[in-house]
């Protein structure tokens, strides 16, 4: 049975339980790389996106942490369809937005929004903040109540998100990094959507601005009843918002578990290695815990490494299986799915971190049975 058809069977119980809004399938993003000089040809292609299943629960926050380059953006974007999917289907609400044709898709896209990662990018420099929170209204005039007056709706967002009604009239240029990221949140959720996808929201403000958009964005859910999908590589910003967590490494899911559950218990060696990145204020706590460092650079999502992707850098990697079977994200325990064959003997300790974190031959070094384990007393 695929992953995609396990993963249906797995959760085919629950639906209702956990009214699913967002549903994602098998979902590859693809980008070809084109060579020549008078006709181009395709000689191969960057994989962004590889074969990724995920479910949002309507209300909930899913977090999608990863380093840089491992596909997460194109994974949210290709959700919202900004970028095509090359293969997989993606069900917001029940509706399937792969059969939906131009307009359709246009009208769907209401209860769909984007908080995008830099606010000065995204916003038109040309056009002042009545004007940018004005235009997704004008544009889904057709969904709004008749009569509706925009210069009342645009006021109460900019209150909503701790803005003065003032600043309609300013430009995005005038306004500080965070207060920029407010405008952004303004705008997406004019339109009163039913799905935020929040692409690194916070990673370029302050740390105390941080603290103030990240309670923003937490306000607004218990206020409009709205779901995220939040992307970052933050991993305290990822634990205090999120319900549920999914990790990216090259392009595919290799873990994926309730916020509380994947601190407390990370079962792939990468989450491993993530976490034993995150610093600890306790300064003694600090110089005794163990820190797992990955050998290697990040392959190029061109040519990635056969069977395990993380094989290359993996320091539990063993001899058999990483090289040349894939492993699949299955379940090791209740809503925590592992993609590794060795999952179980890692969390165990029957599988110790390589001696030599920088030799990318060494393998993860096998603990052997305690004979007196298994003696007859």
């Amino acid at each position: 049975m695929s992953t995609s058809a396990t993963r249906d069977a797995s959760t085919a119980g629950k639906d209702t339980q956990d009214d699913v809004l967002l549903r994602v399938r098998d979902l590859e993003v693809h980008f070809p790389i084109k060579r020549g000089i008078i006709f181009d040809r395709t000689v191969g292609h960057v994989r962004a996106v590889d074969g990724v299943d995920l479910d949002v629960r309507r209300g909930q926050t899913y977090g999608l942490v990863g380093e840089s380059g491992c596909g997460k953006s194109t994974l949210g974007r290709a959700i919202l369809r900004l970028e095509k999917p090359t293969k997989g289907t993606v069900v917001v609400d029940g509706v399937d937005l792969g059969t939906l044709g131009a307009e359709e898709l246009r009208r769907t896209r209401r209860r769909m929004q984007m908080v995008f990662q830099d606010p000065m990018a995204s916003l038109d420099p040309r056009q002042n903040v009545e004007s940018l929170l004005t235009e997704p209204l004008r544009a889904h005039a057709d969904a709004m109540p008749a009569g509706l007056d925009y210069d009342v709706q645009v006021r109460d967002m900019l209150e909503v998100v701790g803005l003065p009604s003032s600043a309609t009239a300013k430009y995005p240029h005038e306004f500080s990094g965070g207060q920029r990221q407010r405008i952004g949140i303004a705008r997406a959720m004019i339109l009163r959507p039913a799905l935020v996808i929040a692409d690194e929201p916070v990673s370029a403000l302050d740390v105390s601005v941080q603290a103030q958009v990240i309670n923003l964005l937490e306000e607004l859910q218990d206020r409009l009843g709205l779901t995220y999908l939040v992307i970052a590589h933050d991993l305290a910003v990822v634990r205090h918002i999120s319900d549920d967590i999914g990790v990216m490494y090259l392009g595919r899911l290799v873990e994926e578990a309730g916020s509380d559950d994947l601190y407390e218990r990370p079962l792939h060696p990468y989450t491993l290695s993530l976490m034993s990145a995150i610093p600890v204020p306790d300064p003694e706590i600090e110089d005794r815990r163990q820190r797992i460092l990955l050998s290697g650079d990040l392959p190029s999502p061109a040519n990635p490494p056969p069977g395990c992707r993380f094989h290359t850098r993996c320091p539990f990697r063993q001899s058999t299986r990483c090289h040349d079977e894939v492993p699949e994200l299955r379940e090791l325990a209740p809503g925590h799915r592992v993609a590794c064959h060795w999952a179980e003997d890692v969390r165990d300790g029957r599988i110790l971190p390589a001696t030599s974190a920088f030799d990318p031959t060494a393998s993860g070094d096998l603990v052997p049975p305690d004979p007196a384990a298994n003696a007859v007393s």
